[in-house]
């Protein structure tokens, strides 16, 4: 997963299956994990700035390409400060998240593609919205409980205009 600052351009973020979140303030000359001691798992499948505020991240954890080792995760985390502090934002059992989408102008405003356990059926599959920065949750979609979603594009122009990708495995 990698995510950009949109208003520091040389600031980029990286989330690696396996080895948390990491920060590169040179356009990736040098990276820092900035993650450690603040996630309880090390696996990301998705990394999103808030276009109107580049302090707050929203990093999703787990990861939704399925191959015979997938790491799961528990939910989603925020930092407001941009990657100095995590905290802990639910939907721990969506397990495996493959994108996160934040609204053009509210940072508080956001929504995860969530695939949900990678080998058995669950509900917490599909889309979830937050309109109060992960406070809390919402599902907006729901297809079965074993099919879930694992990509989003939203339109920026028209954010009321979201397109989910969900597949059965």
């Amino acid at each position: 997963a990698v995510a950009a600052d949109p208003v520091r351009p040389a600031v980029f973020y990286f989330g690696a299956v396996a080895g948390g979140v990491w920060k590169s303030e040179d356009c990736g000359q040098y990276w820092e994990n900035i993650t450690d001691g603040f996630l309880t798992t090390a696996s990301i499948g998705a990394l999103a700035v808030a276009p109107s505020d580049g302090n707050v991240i929203y990093a999703g954890t787990g990861e939704t390409t399925i191959r015979i080792d997938v790491s799961y995760g528990d939910g989603v985390y925020k930092s407001t400060d941009a990657g100095r502090t995590w905290s802990h934002a639910g939907l721990g059992e969506t397990r495996q998240i493959g994108k996160i989408r934040v609204h053009p102008e509210n940072p508080d405003t956001v929504w995860v593609a969530a695939f949900g356990h990678a080998f058995g059926p669950n509900n917490e599959r599909g889309v979830y919205k937050s309109e109060d920065g992960g406070a809390t949750w919402r599902q907006v979609l729901f297809v079965s409980d074993k099919a879930g979603a694992v990509d989003l594009s939203l339109d920026e122009t028209n954010p009321r205009i979201l397109y989910a990708a969900v597949w059965e495995a």
